[in-house]
């Protein structure tokens, strides 16, 4: 929101999710505020996961300086599952990135949709993600990138598809976020904002920035047509960086499905020496179990080859999110449940990936991408850090028992429980993770 409310020119938006909560009202009317001012917006999502935000999108899009777009919008408004019956092959291809890119001057990437969950601000569960902030020459590439995904043809303006706003919805828009900002949950979140000692050192000028050589890694738009050339796509500038590790790689993946291909990559890291960690959900604490099952079935080849994997627990003293989430500026509420969501990783303790790519085949394959590599020992000295003092005590540790079995080790609260079977589950859904795993569906997950 500083950002928006900074901008002078223009404000090029794009994301993969946006919910129609607190902070989503609030970030829409500090884009409309922004339109007011003279500044150009131009809104790309995913129609994946807007649902109920037609006509505020429409309300939008009626203001002279807003334009919004959607990518790979579903032809069926209300019943969208039926566009996966009569399209399955497009509509199966989403655009997972997310950016928000200010006078081509500023720009903010990583993991994060726009939703409370994902800025502490619901009582529920919140998810642990990781954005960077960049200004210097790759602002220009992701300015550049956005108007590729803008013009592909993919991208379809909300007026060929949404009926015409009336008049006064952009007046109604408004006066839900004043209702929306003057609701005691929207107003203790505010004020939690202000205490923060993140906003308060980035308002009084207190952080300095890391000058780093960055290079932006982005998919083709042509990938949500399933149309993209395999050196048009991100994961070969990812496979390039990994497979040069020297010493260690240390992965942070929510979703985390290696894939056979993935095992023999990580495996042959592992053999020639590298330290290969990993950092992905525990079953409890998923979001998406169908996915969990595309790793499961991974876990014990990965153990034997070396590769060291810690799963996040569901619950974790806010002690401990807090120097874990302490790079994300995130305002911890009283939630006790906490779902990894953030995607990076550190090379060689040198160099550092920060951006909306999942280690599974539907990042690679099927959703479109968007992401860093930063050339900055210091960031990458940040991550190490966090596996070495903060994952041990908010995640299980996986291992191999004596006979073989799987085993996980948590060592929170300073005390250290052994669990046989996978924590937090019951027997009936340790049965249908298995049936999962099982199913010819791991190039969907």
């Amino acid at each position: 929101m500083l950002l928006a409310r900074a901008a002078e020119r223009s404000l090029d938006v794009q994301y993969y999710i946006w919910r129609k909560d607190l902070t989503g009202t609030l970030l829409f009317e500090a884009l409309h505020a922004a339109a007011e001012r003279g500044v150009r917006v131009r809104l790309l999502l995913d129609d994946n996961n807007i649902a109920g935000l037609d006509s505020t999108l429409a309300a939008l899009d009626s203001h002279p300086n807003i334009e919004v777009r959607l990518f790979n919008p579903f032809v069926f408004r209300r019943l969208r599952q039926l566009s996966y019956l009569t399209d399955f092959s497009r509509a199966n291809r989403r655009m997972h990135n997310k950016s928000f890119t200010a006078d081509n001057q500023a720009t903010i990437i990583g993991g994060r949709n726009v939703g409370d969950e994902y800025f502490g601000a619901t009582d529920g569960v919140l998810f642990a993600d990781l954005d960077v902030i960049a200004i210097g020459p790759v602002v220009d590439d992701v300015s550049k990138d956005f108007d590729r995904y803008w013009a592909s043809g993919s991208s379809y303006p909300v007026a060929r598809l949404f009926k015409p706003a009336p008049a006064a919805a952009l007046n109604e828009l408004t006066l839900v976020a004043s209702r929306v900002a003057n609701d005691p949950a929207a107003a203790a979140y505010r004020m939690a904002v202000r205490e923060s000692p993140f906003i308060d050192d980035l308002l009084a000028g207190r952080f300095s920035l890391r000058w780093s050589p960055t290079r932006m890694l982005s998919d083709s738009p042509d990938k949500g047509l399933g149309l993209a050339d395999a050196n048009a796509m991100l994961l070969p500038g990812l496979l390039e960086v990994i497979d040069d590790a020297k010493t260690s790689l240390n992965i942070v993946s929510p979703y985390f499905v290696p894939t056979r291909a993935g095992v023999k990559t990580l495996s042959t890291l592992a053999a020639r020496g590298v330290q290969v960690t990993v950092l992905t959900n525990a079953l409890e604490a998923t979001d998406v179990a169908v996915v969990h099952a595309g790793y499961a079935k991974y876990r014990k080849a990965l153990l034997e080859a070396g590769i060291k994997l810690y799963e996040l627990r569901r619950s974790a003293g806010n002690s401990v999110k807090q120097k874990a989430l302490r790079l994300t500026g995130k305002i911890l509420g009283g939630s006790s449940a906490t779902s990894l969501h953030a995607k990076t990783f550190s090379v060689d303790h040198a160099r550092v990936f920060v951006g909306s790519f999942n280690f599974d085949p539907r990042s690679a394959q099927l959703n479109t991408e968007l992401g860093f590599i930063i050339e900055d020992p210091v960031m990458a000295r940040e991550i190490d850090a966090t596996f070495d003092t903060v994952v041990p005590d908010s995640a299980y540790e996986v291992r191999l028992s004596d006979d073989e079995q799987l085993m996980w080790t948590d060592r929170g609260d300073g005390r250290q429980v052994e669990h046989l079977t996978e924590p937090g589950s019951s027997v009936w859904q340790r049965g249908w993770i298995h049936l999962l795993g099982m199913l010819p569906i791991e190039w969907l997950l």
